[in-house]
C-alpha cells in the first residue's frame, strides 16, 4: 500500500486550518490535521518542503516505522512545529489503515473501553452574572462538566472570555493584540466566581477553569488552596510547566486536582510530571503531541501513575483533530475528559463528520477511518488570513507569561 501522494490544505472557514490529505495506490485518502495556532504556514512549509518528498514510495501501513524515521531521521528533533507536521502525518496513516480494514480508528486502538466520551464546554462571561448565565445554557444543552471563565474586574479584557455562545477563535487578525494582565486582581476574584457557581448550581456539575500559565507557582499554589472548597474537577495551566518540577510546590499546598499539557509537543514534557505524580489530568492532544502513535504512549506511562488523559479540544484543532481524539478517548483506559469548543458552521461544512454529542457525551461514530471528510471545493473559497492569539503585559508594562 503505497503512498503516490500527499498535499497541504490550508483554509480558513471562520478560522485558519492546516489539513494533510495522503493518497495510496489503492485510492484510499488519509486525513491528518496540521494547524499550529498563529504559526499555520509554517507547518504548512514544513510539510510541503521537508516531509512529503520523503512519503512517496513509502508503505502507508508502517505506522510505527514511519513516526521513527520523521522523528530521528531529523537531526533537529521536538518543537511545536516538526511535531505538527509528524502528527499530521501519524493521523492520516492511522486514517488510511483504519479504512483499508472497513472500520472506525478505535477497533484498530484495542476496540472500545467505555460507551462514549464525556466532554465539557466552555461557559463565560464579562462578569459573574454573565458566567453563570452561560454555566446554565450549557447545562441545558446536557454538558456534566463545564470550564467556567468570566471577566476580571479592572482588566479591560480577559483571555479564555469568549465571544460567541458556544464557539468562539482566540485568535485575532493581523498583528496580535497587547492585553493587560494583574495577577493579583485575578487571584482575589476567582474564589468569588466559584463560590458564586457553587451556591447555584450545588455540587453535581463538574466544574473547571484555566488558568492559562499566568500564575507563579506560589500564586497557583494559593488559588488552589482557596478553590478547594468548591471541588473543582481541575485547575487547569496554573503555571508555566518547562520548569516541572515547579509543581512539587502547588502540590505542597492544595488537593484540587491539577492538569497541563495542551502546548506540550513530546513524552520528554511531561515525563516529570507524571512519574512524580505532579498533576492528574495529562492535556497533550493528537495535533501537537506526534499524533495517535505518540500519545498511546504517553497515555500508557500516565497510567501507570494514575494520572487521567484530558485532551484539549479547542478551536484551534480541526475537526480532522477532534475525530482522532475521540477514537483516542473511547479506546484508552486511563481517559479522563476530552474538552470539546464547537466549530462553526462554516468549519463543520468544510469539514463534515461521523461524530456526533448527546447529553454531554460524543461519540467518534462508526464510519471506516477517522469518520472525517474535507470539501476540498468549499475549502479553497475560505482563504488563509494571518491571525495571532493575543500577547500578555503587566499593568506596568512588563511580558508576561502566556
Amino acid at each position: 500500500m503505497k503512498i503516490v501522494d500527499a498535499k497541504v490544505i490550508v483554509c480558513c472557514p471562520g478560522r485558519n486550518f492546516v489539513t494533510l490529505k495522503i493518497v495510496t495506490e489503492d485510492g484510499i485518502i488519509g486525513l491528518g490535521d496540521a494547524t499550529l495556532n498563529g504559526r499555520e504556514l509554517s507547518v504548512a512549509s514544513y510539510l510541503t518542503d521537508h516531509v512529503l518528498p520523503l512519503l512517496i514510495g513509502r508503505d502507508a501501513r508502517r505506522i510505527e516505522d514511519l513516526w521513527q524515521y520523521l522523528y530521528k531521521g531529523a537531526y533537529w528533533r521536538r518543537g511545536p512545529v516538526t511535531m505538527s507536521a509528524i502528527s499530521a502525518v501519524d493521523t492520516a496513516l492511522w486514517d488510511i489503515k483504519a479504512k483499508s480494514l472497513n472500520a472506525p480508528l478505535y477497533q484498530l486502538l484495542g476496540g472500545a473501553s467505555r460507551e462514549a466520551v464525556v466532554v465539557y464546554g466552555h461557559a463565560s462571561g464579562a462578569d459573574i452574572e454573565e458566567t453563570v448565565q452561560a454555566v446554565a445554557k450549557y447545562i441545558g444543552l446536557g454538558y456534566k462538566a463545564i470550564r467556567a471563565q468570566s471577566g476580571i474586574p479592572g482588566l479591560a479584557s480577559t483571555y479564555g472570555v469568549g465571544r460567541g455562545s458556544l464557539y468562539y477563535e482566540p485568535a485575532e487578525k493581523n498583528a496580535p493584540p497587547e492585553n493587560q494582565w494583574s495577577s493579583e486582581q485575578y487571584l482575589n476574584f476567582a474564589p468569588q466566581l466559584f463560590s458564586r457557581l457553587r451556591k447555584e448550581f450545588g455540587p453535581e456539575v463538574h466544574l473547571l477553569h484555566d488558568a492559562h500559565h499566568r500564575l507563579t507557582p506560589i500564586e497557583a499554589a494559593r488559588l488552589g488552596k482557596e478553590l478547594e472548597p468548591f471541588h473543582m474537577f481541575w485547575l487547569e495551566d496554573p503555571t508555566p510547566a518547562e520548569l516541572q518540577e515547579s509543581f512539587r510546590l502547588i502540590r505542597r499546598h492544595t488537593t484540587t486536582p491539577l492538569a497541563v499539557g495542551e502546548v506540550f509537543n513530546t513524552i520528554y514534557d511531561c515525563q516529570q510530571l507524571i512519574q512524580e505524580q505532579l498533576i492528574d489530568y495529562i492535556r497533550t492532544t493528537v495535533v501537537h503531541a506526534g499524533g495517535i502513535t505518540h500519545l498511546k504512549k504517553i497515555a500508557s506511562l500516565a497510567e501507570i501513575y494514575q494520572v487521567r488523559t484530558g485532551s484539549h479540544g479547542a478551536t484551534d484543532l480541526s475537526p480532522v483533530c477532534m475525530g482522532a481524539a475521540l477514537h483516542f478517548d473511547l479506546s484508552v483506559h486511563n481517559f479522563g475528559i476530552q474538552e470539546y469548543m464547537r466549530h462553526s458552521p462554516e468549519t463543520d461544512k468544510v469539514f463534515p463528520h461521523s461524530y456526533s454529542f448527546k447529553d454531554g457525551l460524543m461519540h467518534p461514530g462508526e464510519a471506516p477511518g477517522l469518520g472525517v471528510d474535507i470539501d476540498e471545493s468549499l475549502a479553497a473559497q475560505y482563504p488563509y488570513q494571518p491571525a495571532y492569539l493575543p500577547i500578555n503585559r503587566k499593568l506596568d508594562g512588563t511580558m508576561h507569561n502566556w
